[in-house]
């Protein structure tokens, strides 16, 4: 590549390295080299032959490190992403964290943007086909358009985990069933907020819906751990 950007937009290996490695205590130099040779960052080259790293570079780097230790997601599936900012979406510039548009929501109801095809979301989930077809067939999980989101992901990792105490998908189509009339039960609460034309109330019908789901996960969790205590006095 290039060499036209000014060096004082640029950073050698080693400024990089004292940029990233305050988020990144285990980051090193040979580790960005690899990520160059895996093609998830490109730093122009000087005229010597030394790379030079751009902002840009620097936001990229910071989105792959952050995503391989925040989410586990191979290479591979974090360079797909990559591609799809590279179409249109931006990485934060000047230094700083990345803006994350495609990164894995924590908070359940906010998959946020995350984009994976089919392939990769049975390897980010670490589970085989055949898990991932019987969660298809029993509605556990269903793609957006042609891509999965981060609701898909975390369903495949959890299914994925229970499948080795031997829970299969047909298994927890009561969970499912379970979600969905409670998912009715809280929109009978709010419908008559969220129909309203003013915003105001449409907000208020919002905070509500999440706040009662997180009273309802609340009110599930301390009754299975209550008829789980039981069970172990018997």
């Amino acid at each position: 590549m290039s060499s036209a950007l000014p060096a004082r937009q640029t950073f050698n290996i080693g400024e990089v390295l004292e940029q990233l490695r305050p988020d990144f205590p285990g980051v090193t130099i040979s580790k960005i080299r690899f990520l160059e040779s895996e093609g998830l960052v490109e730093p122009q080259r000087a005229p010597s032959g030394y790379r030079r790293f751009s902002h840009d570079d620097v936001a990229r780097l910071r989105y792959v490190l952050t995503v391989q230790r925040d989410h586990y997601l191979p290479l591979r599936v974090i360079k797909e992403q990559l591609d799809q900012l590279d179409e249109g979406m931006e990485l934060t510039a000047r230094g700083g964290r990345p803006s994350m548009p495609y990164g894995i929501a924590s908070v359940p109801g906010e998959p946020g943007q995350v984009r994976l095809s089919r392939s990769s979301l049975a390897e980010a989930a670490g589970i085989s086909d055949e898990l991932l077809t019987d969660l298809e067939s029993y509605g556990l999980i269903a793609p957006r358009g042609s891509t999965f989101d981060a609701d898909a992901l975390v369903v495949a990792r959890t299914a994925g985990e229970l499948a080795a105490y031997g829970l299969e998908p047909r298994h927890l189509r009561t969970i499912r069933s379970a979600v969905e009339r409670e998912v009715g039960l809280i929109e009978q609460v709010v419908a008559p907020m969220l129909r309203q034309r003013a915003a105001e109330a449409r907000g208020r019908g919002e905070e509500a819906a999440h706040e009662i789901a997180r009273l309802t996960s609340r009110l599930h969790a301390a009754l299975v751990d209550g008829q789980l205590r039981r069970v172990r006095t018997r």
